[in-house]
């Protein structure tokens, strides 16, 4: 599956808190510590990558690869299932806690 719709739509996002809190502080440049848009990036990628290895093993149990058991593949599967779903369910709450900030009164 493709995550780039998802990518972008968080990096929209985090783009536009970025600037709200520039703006907000008169600062300009970024704060040391934690880099949440960094590891978001990271936790796609491994969910990306989860879901390459699942369609790898469904490939090579086709092929009657036998170093690969249906029991690893549809363990591959699953867990590739659930990571989506997680990823989805935390954009799902980034988007609603955007428009929340979003609809604040200033």
């Amino acid at each position: 599956m493709d995550l780039a719709s998802i990518n972008s739509q968080i990096a929209n996002a985090v783009a536009n808190a970025k600037g709200v809190t520039a703006a907000a502080s008169g600062v300009g440049g970024e704060k040391e510590g934690f880099d949440f848009a960094a590891t978001l990036n990271s936790a796609l990628k491994a969910v990306s990558q989860s879901q390459m290895q699942s369609d790898e093993l469904q490939k090579q149990f086709q092929l009657e690869n036998p170093n690969v058991s249906l029991e690893q593949t549809m363990i591959a599967m699953n867990t590739s299932a659930i990571n989506f779903a997680a990823a989805v369910q935390v954009r799902n709450r980034l988007a609603q806690a955007y428009d929340q900030i979003m609809n604040m009164p200033v």
